[in-house]
């Protein structure tokens, strides 16, 4: 075709070395391509057929793929006027779940939570996310990786003023797996029962305590406090100072204080009193 090793190379679909020379990266692979929001492919996934190595295998960042901006899937999940969308972690779950009518696209371009093999989502993917709604749905893997990452990553869209929940697929692994099994009608229950994503982290941060001893009660009730000082707005703070009161039986007055002194030392106003 005329192009250049160097151009070849910065492609990042070949690989190199002197026994083979120059040679395909993605054979032997199911190929999914990797597009923008204007449906240019700008990169592929590929999925090997058999047992080999790694099991997945994606294009690197190179000068037309920005990994840190692009979300597998957006270019046909911005069309929904549903007013939400929904992140979830593979390119057979985002395909399910677009096949079964629901607006999806991965938390990441690639399959794997494990670091050394995708890329974390970025506070830029969720500007980009902004621009098209004010709510996201998060659906990942319901497994320990899962649960990782989803905690991660309500702090990210909380920041760039998106709404987040968090959808139950228990007793299915992903979404993939929960639509063959139950369909997209038991999908859309578990969308409207999605859990506010504060009360999603506060639950799992219990996992950490023992509620039945005081003492690590009481370390608890001091990281919920904590938590609660996450929230600038003042209205929205005070209604989940009033949720997690009511919640958990903690004296609001008491919660209320002790918010309001870790807010203090946030923002170094306790040490400037204290001298």
């Amino acid at each position: 075709k005329g192009y250049s090793d160097e151009r070849l190379r910065e492609s990042g679909l070949f690989n190199v070395d002197e026994r083979h020379g120059m040679y395909d990266k993605f054979w032997n692979r199911v190929i999914f391509p990797i597009m923008d929001v204007t449906n240019r492919v700008i990169g592929f996934g590929g999925r090997v057929m058999g047992d080999g190595k790694p099991k997945y295998l994606n294009s690197p960042e190179t000068p037309v793929f920005d990994k840190s901006r692009n979300l597998y899937g957006l270019n046909i999940a911005k069309k929904t006027k549903c007013g939400y969308f929904i992140l979830c972690e593979g390119y057979m779950d985002v395909i399910a779940l677009h096949q079964a009518g629901f607006p999806a696209r991965p938390i990441r371009l690639f399959l794997q939570c494990d670091e050394e093999v995708g890329t974390s989502f970025t506070d830029g993917q969720a500007a980009v996310l902004k621009r098209y709604v004010k709510q996201v749905l998060l659906s990942y893997d319901s497994d320990g990786a899962g649960v990782k990452a989803a905690m991660r990553n309500i702090g990210i869209l909380h920041a760039a003023g998106l709404t987040g929940k968090v959808v139950n697929l228990e007793p299915y692994k992903d979404p993939d797996e929960f639509m063959k099994n139950l369909g997209p009608e038991e999908f859309q229950k578990r969308l409207d029962q999605a859990e506010n994503s504060f009360f999603y982290q506060i639950r799992q941060i219990e996992k950490n305590y023992r509620m039945e001893d005081p003492a690590s009660r009481s370390e608890f009730y001091h990281e919920i406090a904590k938590r609660l000082c996450g929230f600038a707005d003042e209205i929205e703070r005070d209604s989940y100072v009033k949720a997690m009161s009511q919640k958990y039986f903690i004296d609001e007055g008491m919660l209320r204080r002790e918010v309001a002194s870790y807010g203090r030392v946030l923002t170094g106003q306790g040490e400037q009193n204290d001298a």
